[in-house]
């Protein structure tokens, strides 16, 4: 139904212009097609206020404030005003350099030439237009923004006497509001889409308009927006495209082993645990940038977990229940399936925190089938858990349980939400701009896809996660958490373990993550990747985009080891081959026949991972 709806409104669009006559610098708009075109527009404006205006009354009230972001704020208001000297300090600097990009603007509107008072970060991509330096104007504009943003966020930032917790979500909150007030996500000043705009007649804005009401529809009143052609991929055909059989299922995952690439393969096999916050095919987008294809290349025999895309159904499913029916369910499918007890396992973000947990569990046990543990930007000690800090609080917990307890799990697309928020600029405002202003179809990018491809969480198990380890930083702790019965303690785990974080994580910030090589009493390594989450992690040797740091030695402090770490130019991956290779003693590098997966219950990628959030 959205796409005839979607199809039609483009006819419009194109009736809406008309070339115009020669020597005219911009199309001309036809008045009725425009009419038409604006009048589908209100009709659909219109049904989609009145749906969701339905659902909030299903739903219950609205809180006027569900983040508690104005009682913050009033109070930071109140620490400022008991101490106005400091305010007018920094009004009077910042008046003075206001008063200089005057003059400054002035010389250059009477051709002489000014060093500009503020710059803009060369990588902001907000401001890569060449009118941003080259337009007195535009430069203007600019430089007054930086300027007014420096101030309020100095003015926010340096308030005396804030409880840490307040202090941060004043920050962060406060540069929300200052990435949503920049220039460029404006019409009348962002001098690419005024240029457009002369150029199509409008055409952008109708059509961003339409993208705009195509997002509300498809969020079913919540702005969804659009960061890939969705279309362009197809799960199993253009990603996620390594050969492979689902060999085990339960209600939580599907076990995935993959064909071989080498005629002899490693005798232990690799066991990959992703986040069920995400899909496990960001480890397998496209032949050339999957780490399960190099692995697999490096003659490891790679199973991976696919997890469920739960529904209320599995509400009452509980941390412990993904140890059970994930990774252990794993280990003896793994051994049903290969002969092999023994394995080495990655663990992913919170596929890493619930590997450290089973290693935990595990040792309790005194089962060792784990011979070697990768934990690819992982949190185990919640002391540090940078900006995500920001939702976690006892009033939004109660309200975020509130929620899940009625619905049976928590919507992806309000994590992902939550995750987009932390990088506004790339995630929000430059598809904003592209999107609505520029009147942009978005392109085609695998990683984006995944990225939009949401999973939801079971409200037991989410509600565990979030008050036990980033609320109460239980984990940490000996005998702090208990599964399956049994109180856990990582400082007890003598598994050898090989810690990957990024330099530029939003989400597991690596100062954070460095304390795990602290807490687990292996023989443990620490590597860090250059830039985040995402992109650091996935780094393949082809690409060499980003480089990577090492240090033989673990200091106390993640400063320390930063000082005394070499840089190296490329892929951390092979990195890691050598390491567990190293790890797996003679009889884990000694070679057996490849093994080809059993015919199973599916071709890979599986059924699991195509359910999708509509």
């Amino acid at each position: 139904m959205a796409k005839s709806r979607t199809s039609a409104n483009d006819d419009s669009i194109q009736q809406a212009t008309t070339k115009p006559a020669d020597g005219f610098a911009g199309a001309m708009a036809d008045p009725a097609a425009l009419s038409k075109s604006m009048a589908e527009i209100a009709e659909r404006s219109q049904r989609i206020v009145a749906e969701w205006l339905d659902r909030q009354a299903e739903d219950g009230p609205l809180k006027s404030d569900p983040l508690h972001i104005s009682s913050a704020f009033m109070e930071m208001t109140t620490r400022l005003m008991a101490n106005p000297a400091k305010l007018v300090q920094a009004q009077i600097g910042f008046w003075q350099d206001y008063m200089l990009l005057w003059q400054n603007t002035a010389k250059r509107m009477m051709g002489e030439t000014a060093t500009p008072v503020i710059s803009a970060d060369p990588r902001d991509k907000r401001f890569k237009d060449d009118a941003w330096k080259d337009s007195e104007v535009f430069d203007f504009i600019k430089q007054s923004y930086l300027l007014t943003a420096r101030f309020m966020h100095g003015v926010v930032t340096e308030v005396d006497g804030l409880e840490p917790a307040t202090a941060q979500k004043v920050d962060f909150y406060a540069r929300q509001f200052i990435d949503a007030m920049s220039p460029s996500n404006f019409l009348f000043t962002n001098p690419e889409v005024l240029r457009k705009t002369a150029e199509s007649g409008g055409e952008n804005l109708i059509r961003g308009l339409n993208n705009l009401l195509s997002d509300l529809e498809r969020g079913r009143g919540q702005l969804r927006i659009k960061m890939t052609d969705t279309d362009a991929f197809k799960l199993g055909k253009d990603i996620a495209i390594s050969p492979g059989r689902v060999v085990y299922q339960n209600e939580l995952i599907q076990l995935i082993q993959y064909s071989p690439l080498t005629e002899r393969v490693l005798k232990r096999p690799l066991l990959i645990v992703p986040p069920w916050i995400n899909k496990f095919y960001i480890l397998d987008l496209r032949p050339k940038n999957s780490f399960v294809r190099f692995a697999i290349s490096q003659g490891h025999t790679v199973f991976i977990i696919s997890w469920v895309n739960p529904d209320e159904n599995l509400h009452a499913k509980d941390f412990e229940d993904y140890m059970r029916d994930g990774i252990l369910a794993s280990l003896d499918a793994i051994e049903r399936e290969t002969g092999e007890s023994s394995v080495n396992a990655i663990g992913y973000c919170l596929g890493g925190t619930l590997l450290g947990s089973t290693l935990a569990w595990m040792t309790a046990q005194n089962d060792m089938r784990i011979k070697s543990a990768t934990f690819f930007v992982t949190m185990l000690d919640f002391k540090e858990t940078g900006e995500l800090n920001v939702f976690i609080d006892e009033v939004q917990l109660q309200a975020l349980e509130e929620k899940m307890n009625k619905r049976g799990f928590l919507e992806g697309s309000e994590m992902a939400s939550t995750f987009n928020s932390l990088r506004a600029n790339d995630l929000i405002w430059s598809f904003v701009v592209n999107n609505y202003l520029l009147g942009n179809d978005p392109f085609p990018f695998d990683l984006l896809y995944w990225n939009s491809d949401s999973t939801r969480m079971p409200a037991k198990m989410h509600s565990f996660y979030l008050r036990n380890m980033y609320q109460e930083n239980k984990l940490c702790k000996p005998g702090g958490i208990s599964l399956l019965g049994t109180p856990i303690d990582l400082t007890k785990v003598k598994t050898s373990a090989y810690f990957l974080s990024t330099r530029e994580d939003h989400i597991a910030p690596w100062k954070t993550t460095y304390a795990g090589t602290r807490l687990l009493a292996g023989k443990n390594r620490f590597v860090l990747a250059a830039s985040g989450h995402i992109a650091g992690v996935v780094n393949p040797p082809e690409g060499g985009k980003y480089s990577y740091w090492t240090n033989h030695d673990l200091p106390k402090t993640p400063e320390e080891w930063f000082e005394g770490a070499t840089e190296i130019a490329g892929s951390w991956w092979p990195d890691w081959q050598r390491w567990v290779v190293a790890q797996s003693g003679a009889s884990g590098r000694a070679l057996s026949q490849a093994r080809e997966p059993a015919e199973g219950i599916e071709a890979a990628p599986g059924s699991y991972v195509k359910v999708q959030i509509i």
